[in-house]
């Protein structure tokens, strides 16, 4: 298994990062994907990556973080290119649910971070939420060019989930499926095919069931896997080498 998105530069995880990490070899979780999600996370990110083999992380200003950080496209480039070990871009994206940042500030922020992936060929990882016709009619703008794009838990619709499809893009299921009410969501998941699947956390936030509530972490992803193996009606082991395939080809550096 693959987590392909955690922080763990976020508490509690950061002061406990050799226990997590062990928790997640564990349950067989092969690779971890730390998140970048500012400038001074990024700073975090690139120390937690050299505590283990098995961690790679991403270089981005997450939307909530775009009022305070700036970043262009020549510095993640030039960041991608420094250290093997940061393999994303990310996570960027519009959020307009909590309006924490400007929105002129976030759509020219993610436009920076597009900029970038086509310069590297590094994916982006995508962050959307009450943002969908936005966030389409920006990816549409670059429909020709190829761009990897990854649905950070993905909770939009499968309207949303079908038009993003024309962009090959991956959607990553989050703890979240497992939620009682996320019927429309798995039904979104049941419709997405395999070869266009990833898996997470995005701890430690939205632990699934039976652990909703408490701190999530990269263990965690077990649960998750077993709930989508579930919806897709096939083994567990099978779910997980899939995405596991699906992460290393579309991670592929």
């Amino acid at each position: 298994m693959i987590d392909s998105h955690c922080h763990l530069d976020h508490e509690p995880l950061f002061s406990d990062l050799d226990n997590v990490i062990q928790r997640s070899k564990n349950v067989g979780i092969e690779k971890l994907l730390t998140i970048s999600t500012s400038i001074e996370s990024f700073s975090r990110v690139k120390e937690i990556v050299n505590k283990d083999e098995m961690i790679y992380g991403t270089i981005g200003i997450h939307p909530h973080e775009t009022d305070n950080n700036s970043i262009d496209s020549d510095f993640i480039v030039k960041n991608l290119r420094d250290n093997k070990k940061i393999i994303g871009i990310g996570e960027t994206g519009l959020d307009f649910y909590y309006n924490n940042s400007d929105k002129h500030k976030q759509i020219k922020s993610f436009k920076i971070h597009i900029e970038a992936s086509l310069k590297t060929n590094v994916p982006l990882i995508i962050h959307s939420r009450n943002a969908e016709e936005t966030t389409f009619d920006i990816l549409n703008e670059y429909k020709d060019r190829k761009l990897k794009i990854l649905m950070h838990c993905f909770t939009g619709s499968q309207k949303f989930a079908e038009k993003l499809l024309d962009f090959n893009s991956f959607f990553s299921a989050s703890g979240i499926i497992t939620f009682k009410n996320a019927e429309d969501l798995q039904q979104t998941f049941k419709f997405l095919p395999l070869d266009r699947i990833l898996i997470e956390t995005d701890s430690p936030f939205l632990a699934p069931v039976p652990n909703r509530g408490k701190k999530n972490e990269p263990s965690f992803i077990d649960f998750t896997a077993t709930k989508l193996a579930e919806i897709k009606d096939i083994k567990k082991t099978e779910l997980t080498n899939i995405t596991t395939n699906n992460f290393n080809n579309l991670f592929s550096k």
